[in-house]
């Protein structure tokens, strides 16, 4: 059986839209604001009647390219277009040269580096560049760790407008990782006020005991679209020698600001 045949444009729409391209209007409204919407501000900011955003959100859905946030109301990135944002984030050049940026990074403060996103409630690693020491921590390209406990996590949660934070934060299980892990949730919001002030995170082994960290912000456009970090082993480095290295860390921020 043949297709229905999509449905003539509502007023407001342009009529040389096709299907695919009210579906990237809606996808680069969601990916834009970085939040949970509801459909009729999805319409508002897309400049598509809000019946065509419930059409295409159901296709969406469907795909995995968007999906339903806990107040079923509100429609969210969904992980299939996580995934080819990251296909897309990893593609040779861009990656040889934020790899590059890493790798200089390395060089400089002598630890392993790392480059990250935000990834729903949790954070992502886009890449990764190994310090040559017996004593590191292996994480692939493509894991996730948590928001609550590691430096770049409670970096995007300092980022966030106040509201959205807590309404993140008060959905977070805090998982108690370490005996320094935070697990109240008016002490993580205290943590990520100190953060906004300071302009850095650190990680003070409450991911991995014997692990500090500290992470810089990679800001484009006055956002906060990636992060990146350094981590090293107590034994090594004390978390007050690793905070001293973040000038470093925040010059390979700006220098990585255009690759994002």
């Amino acid at each position: 059986m043949a297709p229905a045949p999509e449905p003539a444009a509502e007023a407001g729409e342009r009529t040389t839209d096709s299907a695919i391209a009210r579906a990237l209007r809606v996808l680069n409204t969601l990916a834009e604001e970085g939040r949970p919407m509801a459909l009729t501000d999805v319409a508002i900011q897309s400049g598509l009647a809000k019946a065509t955003v419930h059409r295409v959100a159901e296709h969406l859905i469907a795909a995995g390219y968007a999906i339903r946030d806990t107040d079923e109301r509100k429609l969210a990135t969904g992980p299939a277009l996580r995934r080819l944002a990251l296909a897309a984030l990893n593609g040779d050049a861009l990656r040889a040269q934020r790899h590059a940026v890493l790798a200089d990074l390395v060089a400089k403060v002598g630890e392993t580096c790392n480059f990250t996103t935000l990834d729903g409630a949790s954070v992502l690693y886009l890449d990764r560049v190994e310090a040559h020491w017996p004593l590191r921590l292996t994480l692939d390209v493509g894991s996730h760790v948590p928001l609550h406990c590691t430096a770049s996590g409670k970096l995007f949660l300092a980022s966030m407008p106040p509201a959205e934070r807590e309404a993140l934060v008060a959905r977070l299980p805090l998982a108690r990782m370490t005996a320094r892990t935070i697990t109240s949730r008016a002490a993580l919001v205290a943590e990520c006020d100190a953060i906004a002030a300071q302009g850095y995170s650190t990680d003070r082994e409450e991911f991995i005991a014997g692990l500090v960290a500290v992470a810089a912000p990679v800001t484009r456009d006055g956002r906060v679209r990636a992060a990146i970090a350094m981590h090293a082993p107590v034994a090594r480095v004390t978390l007050d020698e690793a905070v001293a290295r973040v000038d470093a860390i925040r010059d390979a921020a700006v220098a990585m600001a255009g690759l994002v």
